[in-house]
């Protein structure tokens, strides 16, 4: 069974950190582009971070650039979303999904459904 198992979130305050995880399980890792993506109430769900499956490229949204930080570890079949600075804004569910990535942009190539995500919560 292909899935995508986000975890990692919580509560933060302003200006903290945390690190996301997306285990995947039921494909091989090192034949897909990962990304990221949010939904904070009321919005859209939006892509916001994807690295490539020969880590040539990685991508990231203009809001969330130079804060946070997507990795890759393959042999743990896991993708990691290092967030450092969080703003309150940043409150939303993650998620993660198979992508097609380049430098400049991202596009959901769906292997599975959506997960659950996992809640990110950065109080002021």
């Amino acid at each position: 069974q292909v899935q995508l198992v986000e975890s990692g979130g919580g509560l933060v305050q302003s200006g903290g950190s945390l690190r996301l995880s997306c285990a995947v399980s039921g494909f091989t890792l090192d034949d897909y582009d990962i990304g990221w993506f949010r939904q904070a109430p009321g919005n859209e769900r939006e892509g916001i971070s994807c690295i490539d499956r020969r880590v040539d490229f990685t991508y990231y949204v203009d809001s969330v650039k130079g804060r946070f930080t997507i990795s890759r570890d393959d042999a743990e079949n896991t993708v990691y979303l290092q967030m450092n600075s969080l703003k309150p804004e940043d409150t939303a569910v993650y998620y993660c999904s198979t992508v097609f990535c380049s430098g400049a942009y991202m596009l959901r190539t769906p292997r599975a459904p959506w997960g659950q995500g996992t809640q990110v919560t950065v109080s002021s």
